[in-house]
């Protein structure tokens, strides 16, 4: 099972028996479903009962991928990873660990599970944690990979760090004491999803802004309006100033805006930094979910959807993340 905190954060249990972490779960008893496996091996090692309506992945694995000996090998092992949901912190203090086999239970990064699962473990971790993100339905891997990679898997979204902004969420400008260091925005296609970009060699996502510069004489607008221009070739109606966070350890600040899109050209290289950048489309709550902002991710949320309605577009589906990769007028 694939078992989230509210920070995005992967449940994985260190167990006496290996040295890597693994995953809740086990193996199938003879003549029990995998999703009536999943569930038992969940209560035994956990001491929790949810339910699970949701395959995230199925692996095939080939029998010369795993490190053990020949004759314990299965001849083409199939495993299930099940949406285990994500867990608020009261879920998590029901945890009941067992007398042996699993000593501990962390939440990680997803940019760490290589470093605390096997290597097919952490393929597969990350391939079901892409599948739950793209709301693309049960993805078909083999040994951890997708079959058909989507956009996510091929830029290897997760693989690296995200950028963590835990900072307080307020409505309105940032106050007259506090230096405004990034304007991004959150920039809404007709269906109601916004544009996320993705760093060509981390994969690392980030909104469309960047840092003022003397060319904007002060304006956060200019700032948000050329920074879009040279990042993501694009151009939107006039912004809404939603809020800013602060960074109460250097009293700088964050601001962020909503706007609709108006144009979106052909990509190109950022002058700033020369990258390239992938540009995908995303539900707002999708977009939330690549960052690592805390707890003030739903006021954020609340002040984008609040925005979106004065700006006449509808909520967005639960969609599978696309890739903007022809020019569009909106």
């Amino acid at each position: 099972m694939l078992i989230t905190n509210q920070l995005g954060q992967v449940l994985v249990q260190h167990v006496d028996y290996r040295d890597t972490c693994l995953l809740p779960g086990g193996a199938a008893d003879k003549g029990e479903s995998p999703a009536h496996s999943a569930g038992r091996e969940l209560r035994e090692e956990l001491g929790v009962t949810v339910p699970l309506d949701r395959c995230l992945a199925v692996d095939w694995v080939s029998p010369d991928s795993v490190s053990v000996p020949a004759a314990t090998r299965f001849p083409g092992e199939i495993l299930h990873v099940f949406d285990g949901g994500t867990w608020d912190d009261a879920r998590i203090s029901d945890i009941r660990l067992p007398r042996s086999e699993i000593t501990a239970i962390d939440f990680a990064e997803p940019a760490q599970l290589p470093d605390l699962l096997s290597p097919p473990d952490a393929r597969r971790a990350l391939s079901a944690l892409r599948a739950r993100l793209n709301s693309a339905g049960t993805v078909v891997l083999e040994n951890g990979c997708p079959l058909a990679p989507g956009v996510l898997d091929r830029i290897g979204v997760l693989q690296t760090d995200r950028p963590s902004y835990r900072y307080p969420w307020h409505p309105g400008p940032a106050p007259h004491d506090r230096t405004v260091t990034q304007v991004w925005g959150w920039l809404f296609a007709p269906d109601g999803r916004v544009m996320v970009l993705l760093e060509p060699d981390t994969a690392v996502d980030i909104l469309p802004g960047g840092t003022p510069e003397e060319q904007d004489q002060g304006d956060p607008v200019a700032t948000l309006r050329r920074e879009t221009a040279e990042e993501a070739a694009a151009r939107f109606t006039n912004p809404l100033l939603l809020g800013h966070v602060t960074d109460p350890a250097s009293r700088r600040g964050y601001l962020r805006y909503a706007a609709a899109l108006t144009e979106v050209g052909p990509a190109q290289p950022d002058p700033a930094t020369g990258h390239t950048y992938t540009r995908i489309l995303a539900t707002p709550e999708q977009a939330a979910e690549l960052f690592d902002w805390g707890p003030a991710t739903a006021h954020q949320l609340s002040a984008v959807h609040q925005a979106r309605r004065q700006l006449g577009l509808p909520r967005a589906a639960r969609l599978p993340v696309t890739e903007l990769t022809d020019p569009i007028t909106c």
